[in-house]
């Protein structure tokens, strides 16, 4: 039996606001501890893109924070999410982290765990799955690299104003949670072997049983209430932090 505690957060979005970060920097300072393991399932950053060189330079708070973290000893693993998936090694070199485009399946606190930002496994709009479809493809970002940053980053921030009205929309939201927890316990009925299906994107926590020992799981979105979710060697709960 694994003696790790795994600390899950999805949807920070950073970026916005400075109180989502702040209290992001304490949580990674004092939570976690040698031994343990923090998986950021998504969504980490409003937009985060990797070029040959650069990097987004409000990121680098943050990322000071999880290689503080990692020095620690700290186990890392990163998902990327639709906004932030857009990865060159710089998770893996940098921060020695294990990084997702898509979906991984690990072992968490001694569960076998699939697990994926969600975007686009259970989309009940058209228009999103296009959109998925669209930015998830290499030559997608094979053109975007060729675009100086700060022009980029500025049409990504328009672009994401209209489309991210659009998606939290409550009954948007409504349909996509539905829609992401039947996705969730399918596939745990398809495969056996797996413990876990955890999943963020949809902004709306859930612990779901899927059987002895089996859970769909959401964390809920850090820039709701800082919300995350611990698993133990009991299996996972729903948390939510209070900075000091």
């Amino acid at each position: 039996m694994s003696s790790e505690t795994v600390y899950v957060l999805a949807d920070a979005h950073l970026g916005a606001t400075p109180e989502r970060a702040a209290a992001l920097h304490q949580f990674l300072a004092t939570v976690p501890a040698a031994g343990d393991h923090v998986i950021i399932n998504g969504d980490l950053f409003d937009f985060w893109f990797e070029y040959g060189r650069v990097i987004p330079r409000t990121a680098f708070g943050t990322l000071a924070e999880l290689a503080a973290m990692r020095r620690r000893g700290v186990r890392l693993s990163v998902t990327g999410g639709n906004h932030d998936r857009w990865g060159r090694g710089f998770w893996e070199r940098e921060l020695d982290a294990a990084f997702y485009r898509g979906a991984g399946e690990l072992s968490l606190a001694g569960f076998r765990a699939y697990v994926a930002h969600g975007d686009g496994v259970a989309e009940p709009r058209a228009g999103s799955r296009l959109l998925h479809a669209i930015t998830r493809h290499p030559l997608t970002a094979a053109a975007f690299r060729w675009i100086h940053p700060d022009v980029g980053f500025g049409l990504v921030e328009r672009l994401s104003g209209v489309v991210g009205e659009q998606n939290r929309a409550p009954a948007a939201v409504e349909r996509a949670a539905v829609a992401q927890r039947a996705w969730a316990t399918a596939l745990l009925a398809r495969r056996p072997d797996l413990e876990l299906v955890v999943l963020g994107h949809t902004h709306r926590a859930a612990l779901v049983p899927a059987g002895e020992r089996r859970w769909y799981l959401n964390p809920g979105a850090w820039m709701d209430g800082f919300c995350y979710a611990a698993i133990g060697a009991g299996g996972p709960v729903l948390r939510s932090y209070r900075p000091r």
